[in-house]
């Protein structure tokens, strides 16, 4: 496989009540593209997964949201999981966190309900996203266009709706990711 990613390192925004499968393969997919991926939580050694009612497995947690440095990474993955981004779009520190990725203009994945912590980091408006249909409204409010579709990608950031979506998310974020930097996401940092 072409190491589109060597020498970039990726972090992963995540804490209990991440869907499994959306942090478990895009992860996977990353690494076997050649990236560094961690594991960034306010938690610290593990953090819940769940299968989508079900608990899942405990995921090891490599550096805490506290000691995580934005600029040490290339692009940010957001998972979903109703859970992880509710607690995440009100952890001030969360926030910040994902907004230093677009005011450096650094590609971001968000899938299910991972735009929910874009909303609030308040990086949607005039973007076109898509995600868990649920969140539709609360994106258009924010001053997104929500599309209903497998994987969108707008200057740098890609958003896909559910882990049926999973395929063509980790094409879309692994491409993104490769090209770097994307002056469109300053645009809305």
């Amino acid at each position: 496989m072409v190491q589109q990613l060597s020498n970039k390192k990726v972090a992963i925004l995540a804490t209990d009540g991440v869907e499994q499968v959306e942090l478990i393969k895009p992860k996977k997919a990353l690494e076997q593209a050649g990236a560094q991926t961690q594991v960034v939580s306010p938690k610290s050694d593990s953090i819940q997964g769940w299968n989508h009612h079900d608990k899942g497995d405990r995921i090891p947690v490599d550096i805490t949201l506290e000691r995580a440095n934005p600029d040490d990474y290339d692009a940010l993955l957001l998972p979903g999981g109703a859970l992880n981004p509710d607690q995440l779009r009100t952890n001030s520190q969360a926030v910040q966190f994902v907004k230093s990725f677009f005011a450096a203009g650094k590609p971001v994945a968000a899938i299910c309900h991972g735009p929910w912590t874009l909303i609030e980091a308040d990086v949607v408006k005039g973007r076109t996203l898509t995600s868990w249909p649920s969140l539709q409204t609360d994106l258009r409010n924010a001053g997104a266009t929500w599309v209903d579709r497998e994987v969108v990608v707008d200057g740098g950031l890609v958003t896909s709706r559910n882990p049926q979506d999973i395929p063509a998310f980790n094409d879309k974020m692994i491409e993104e990711f490769a090209e770097g930097q994307h002056e469109e996401q300053r645009r809305s940092a």
